[in-house]
């Protein structure tokens, strides 16, 4: 990974939205998949909720 961009921590944090975006932005899903805290998987949760709501509005291409 030398000379990329990508940190391990970023890649956690993506791995993370991504399952809660493609599971549904369920908090106790990925408190248990993650082991996270409740307030931690809420703010994943509420990320994926808001990108699933915007991407439901842009129009079909």
């Amino acid at each position: 990974m030398r000379g990329r961009d990508a940190t391990l921590e970023g890649l956690r944090v993506n791995r993370q939205l991504e399952e809660a975006m493609a599971k549904g932005p369920d908090p106790l899903h990925l408190a248990d998949v993650f082991g996270l805290d409740e307030k931690t998987a809420m703010g994943y949760a509420d990320s994926a909720r808001v990108l699933l709501d915007q991407a439901a509005e842009q129009p079909s291409q």
